[in-house]
């Protein structure tokens, strides 16, 4: 067999493989730029989309938007840099007059094996670019993944970290989440049902109770926490001896516990001070002989 013999007219191959190399460079830099103001545009309409919903700037959210940015432009720009490298050299192959027909040829039967052997792996990445990109959820938020309910502490792009209420960190790859339920993004509710006597009058119970709930609204530990008056929204159920009523507050995120204790602390004391007689206890029906 004759060793293969590399093309070299000059000058026309040098000035070919200079002029692919800075097409290559210029189309690296081009792209790169567009990466770059995607990945600002992308955090924007999150940052837009937040603020709309209500949601502060806060410093962990601003990290957040950050760290996102960063990660997908990293991530980007490596693969540019991979594939604008690898159509340089075919080129400059081309050029020399190299067969690419068995290059290509091996290329892709290896490209079919590592893609049946690793398809698993590949889904969990795809799955953590488009988690990333759509911002279901960050480091921070409360979240419900299907099988696990708990606090997100990192996301990677093949597996999420998530620590649940007992303090058990679980790690979940991201190719087998099903659905995710965000409780921090945008805004809470806090629900508070008062139960009284069913005999009680139940506008005088809703009027003490709004009393209770703009004395919270004003109270400044809670005027950031609450993003509107909270509503006596009425009367909710009624039971042999127990009437409820219904309070709704929206909160910022993850913050409507404490709001829910500071109503209920309020309309305890509230009822008490009024005469409001608390839900009777029935007692238990006689068995029949």
């Amino acid at each position: 067999m004759m060793p293969q013999v590399i093309e070299w007219n000059w000058p026309e191959t040098p000035l070919i493989i200079a002029a692919t190399l800075v097409i290559a460079l210029v189309g690296r830099w081009l792209l790169v730029r567009a990466i770059r103001r995607a990945s600002d545009l992308a955090v924007d309409r999150a940052t837009h989309r937040r603020r709309s919903q209500g949601s502060q700037d806060e410093p962990l959210h601003l990290a957040r938007y950050a760290a996102r940015a960063a990660t997908m432009g990293s991530l980007l720009r490596s693969l540019t840099n991979v594939v604008i490298a690898v159509l340089t050299v075919l080129t400059v192959l081309a050029t020399l007059g190299v067969p690419l027909t068995p290059v290509l040829a091996s290329a892709g039967v290896g490209g079919v094996a590592l893609g049946i052997g690793a398809q698993s792996l590949v889904r969990d990445y795809l799955s953590g670019i488009f988690m990333i990109i759509e911002d279901q959820y960050g480091v921070g938020d409360l979240v419900d993944l299907g099988d696990v309910i708990g606090t997100v502490e990192d996301v990677g792009l093949r597996v999420t970290r998530v620590r649940d209420g007992d303090g058990q960190v679980w790690y979940i790859r991201n190719g087998e989440i099903a659905r995710v339920g965000n409780q921090s993004q945008g805004w809470s509710t806090a629900t508070i049902d008062i139960p009284v006597d069913s005999s009680e009058d139940s506008a005088k119970v809703t009027r003490i109770l709004h009393d209770v709930v703009v004395a919270v609204a004003t109270d400044p530990e809670w005027e950031q926490v609450l993003l509107e008056e909270p509503k006596v929204v009425g009367v909710q159920a009624v039971e042999a001896g127990r009437l409820t009523i219904r309070i709704v507050a929206k909160t910022q995120p993850n913050q409507q516990g404490g709001v829910q204790r500071a109503i209920l602390d309020g309309a305890i004391q509230a009822m008490k001070e009024a005469g409001v007689k608390g839900p009777r206890v029935l007692p238990a029906p006689t068995p029949l002989p």
